[in-house]
């Protein structure tokens, strides 16, 4: 049996380019100082002698792991359901990579938040933690805190929070839907709502109301029916709805699943859309464009969402003790013909 060959040293590397241990770390490290013959001379011998840089070593010597934290708090179903995610996760990832980070995705729903979790997210595994979906009453952003990691939260996880987030401005959106609707001559439109604990369910129920009101629309309980950003619950919402006199004639879903779901609801209970009820939706998802018939919805971006909250993270990485403020990303109305 053949031993193993060691792995080659940093020193081998500054031998074999013929300069010093320092000069050949700072080469490694992407430090500047370093003439543009001797950067070539170390990169060449990396290549030939197959070096690669002890990741724990450094971080022993740098105080960084170079390794970020996306904790997303829901299921793996609807993690790798629902597009959002998959679209948030594309920008953090670019981002990530374009800074020379490594990702680490965490999912961790709320019965699963405490234990391995809080001893994985601390300076020794990860140089900052960025959180998703996360609900009013969570208490995951100040305990990472504690333990001196910088924080920054995608989606608000609470509408007092005044820094170190990233959300679209959710009401703005709900009420540019709802406006469209009324000035369709729509009055009794109804709301299938996200769930009240998180800020994007009441903050678009929020934009629902305020639209109404402006309109001198009065908000009928019993035209708000919940879901819980699923497709299916966005289904049984809109037959809730149907059994209701009289029936709404528009419908605003606080995302594009739940208006996937109204859709097919409405299909099968043989109501024409848009001459019957008229469907809206929010976020643009891709199966926006291809429901029948195609759904009106509020545009928003998870990749600039990742990008922005990766943003952030990095500068308040680079300087912890100034509070950065929260950023809100705008929307925009795709009319489509579902409405």
């Amino acid at each position: 049996m053949i031993a193993p060959q060691p792995r080659p040293t940093l020193n081998e590397v500054a031998a074999r380019a013929g300069v010093g241990r320092g000069t050949a770390s700072r080469v490694i490290n992407g430090q500047a100082k370093v003439s543009e013959q001797a950067r070539e001379a170390v990169e060449r011998a990396i290549a030939e002698l197959g070096y690669v840089p002890n990741r724990a070593a450094r971080a022993l010597k740098t105080q960084r792991t170079d390794a970020v934290a996306l904790v997303i708090a829901e299921s793996e179903e609807r993690v790798f359901g629902e597009p959002f995610f998959a679209g948030i996760v594309r920008g953090i990832g670019a981002a990530l990579g374009a800074a020379g980070r490594q990702l680490v995705l965490l999912l961790a729903q709320a019965s699963e938040r405490r234990g391995t979790l809080d001893e994985f997210l601390t300076r020794q595994h990860v140089d900052g933690v960025l959180l998703l979906s996360l609900h009013d009453d969570d208490q995951l952003p100040g305990r990472i805190r504690e333990h001196g990691l910088p924080v920054v939260v995608g989606g608000r996880a609470n509408p007092a929070l005044e820094t170190d987030f990233v959300d679209v401005d959710n009401v703005q959106g709900a009420r540019l839907a709802v406006e469209h609707l009324v000035g369709s001559g729509h009055r009794r439109i109804a709301t299938i709502a996200g769930p009240p604990d998180m800020v994007a369910g009441h903050s678009r129920y929020e934009g629902y109301a305020a639209a109404l009101e402006a309109a001198g629309l009065p908000v009928d309980e019993a035209l708000v029916a919940h879901g819980d950003f699923g497709q299916a619950s966005g289904e049984s919402a809109m037959r809730a709805l149907l059994e209701r006199s009289p029936a709404p004639d528009a419908v605003f879903c606080a995302n594009d699943l739940m208006a996937a779901g109204a859709l097919r609801a409405l299909n099968d209970a043989g109501v024409q859309v848009p001459e019957d009820i008229a469907v809206v939706g929010f976020e643009d998802a891709p199966i926006a464009a291809s429901t029948h018939p195609p759904l009106t919805t509020v545009h928003q971006s998870p990749e600039e969402m990742g990008r922005e909250m990766v943003a952030m993270l990095l500068a308040a990485m680079a300087d912890p003790t100034t509070p950065r403020p929260g950023r809100m990303l705008p929307t925009r109305l795709v009319v489509r013909a579902s409405s």
